[in-house]
């Protein structure tokens, strides 16, 4: 069984529908071989990472930067999954109400540093929120779940 940690920061109504519609479109594969484990930031810990097969991490842009939760995961995994979990697949996607890009290279960054292995470009969801981004998330949520189905990542 492929399990899929995901991850994702949801302050507002328009992040919990992403939340959901990456949900909705993994369940929607019927996969019998790919599990999802989704938490938030705060609730996540290395245990939760070390038993995952890929994360998918989603977060807002906050100041240009990526939320604190999600910087607070970072720094609670990092060195205790360094070592253990380096190529592991991951799939990004922000919610940037400006730019974006200082959050992408900020995660990007400490992606490198574990080693773990982007499935696709991180996703930046720019501009007033609109409905086509949860198709957008959806559409990468089940790349990462067909991934690890079909042992691709």
């Amino acid at each position: 069984m492929n399990r899929i940690l995901f991850v994702s920061h949801c302050p507002s109504a328009n992040t919990e529908s992403l939340r959901n519609a990456a949900l909705t479109g993994i369940a929607g594969l019927n996969l019998d071989d790919v599990m999802v484990v989704a938490k938030s930031p705060l609730e996540t810990d290395a245990n939760d990472v070390e038993n995952c097969d890929g994360i998918l991490l989603g977060t807002t842009e906050n100041f240009g930067y990526m939320a604190g939760l999600i910087k607070d995961f970072f720094e609670r995994v990092y060195y205790p999954c360094l070592e253990s979990k380096q190529g592991l697949p991951v799939a990004l996607y922000i919610r940037a109400g400006e730019d974006g890009r200082g959050t992408r290279s900020s995660i990007e960054k400490i992606l490198t540093g574990l080693r773990w292995k982007p499935i696709s470009e991180s996703l930046i969801l720019r501009g007033p929120y609109n409905d086509a981004f949860e198709g957008q998330v959806a559409e990468l949520a089940m790349t990462m779940a067909a991934g690890l189905d079909a042992n691709i990542f």
